[in-house]
């Protein structure tokens, strides 16, 4: 097993998990590049790793195939020491309910909360046999205020932080830490459709937010600095909900 600390983003080749990628290399760490069908994104989010001064590597797999990403998990613990875990990786499919198709619902609640176990339960095992670990879950505003068109996003971002703060109590006593981060309005490629004036309207700060600031929240979660906060929910949202 490599020596070095490792951190595993799931979605890190792009948005808010390449910024996290980027932010937890130059907090020295070797980076698990989590991510689905966009090898070339991927590829570049490694690069600039490498640029960072740190190292990584590419785990391909898709985290709502509970069989395969068992196996690969299990492996990835075998051969690295990962102390940090970002369970980043999500979708969107907005519309209202009385017009969401069960396929709708089905996608996002199976992407943004039903991995939840499959991805975390391997490493969680690593993370409690080692004594050790940080584990940052990115939710969502929309899970703590609820915003209309998202009944099924909302709901998936609302359940991973009561998982985050149950998890928190399982794994405390072997100084594994969980916490959630809820960015609010985030200027990436999922909110590229969004009416982003119309949104700002209700941002105290009258900006959207960036991918690195959203980062800058789980380097701290992930550090020493943050050896006693668990179960917590830090906001990254402009304040739009407080």
């Amino acid at each position: 097993m490599s020596q070095k600390r490792a951190a595993l983003i799931t979605g890190g080749s792009r948005g808010i998990g390449r910024a996290t990628s980027i932010r937890l290399a130059r907090d020295g760490y070797h980076i698990l590049i989590n991510f689905r069908e966009n090898k070339e994104e991927a590829e570049r989010t490694l690069s600039m790793i490498t640029e960072a001064g740190s190292s990584g590597e590419l785990c391909p797999f898709d985290i709502t195939d509970r069989k395969a990403a068992t196996e690969i998990l299990e492996q990835l613990t075998e051969k690295h020491c990962i102390h940090v875990l970002v369970f980043c990786a999500g979708i969107r499919n907005d519309e209202l309910l009385i017009f969401m198709s069960q396929e709708q619902w089905d996608t996002v609640l199976n992407t943004n909360l039903t991995s939840f176990h499959a991805v975390l339960k391997p490493v969680v095992r690593h993370m409690m046999l080692n004594r050790t670990g940080r584990i940052v879950v990115i939710s969502s505003t929309s899970g703590e205020s609820g915003l209309a068109g998202q009944v099924n996003y909302s709901a998936a971002k609302a359940g991973l932080i009561g998982a985050v703060k149950a998890l928190a109590r399982e794994c405390a006593k072997r100084d594994v830490l969980v916490n959630a981060v809820t960015p609010g309005l985030i200027s990436t490629d999922m909110t590229e459709e969004v009416n982003e004036k119309k949104l700002l309207q209700n941002v105290p700060l009258n900006r959207p937010g960036t991918p690195e600031e959203v980062a800058a929240a789980v380097s701290f979660l992930a550090s020493d600095d943050a050896s006693y906060i668990t179960g917590q929910v830090l906001g990254v949202n402009g304040g739009v909900y407080m």
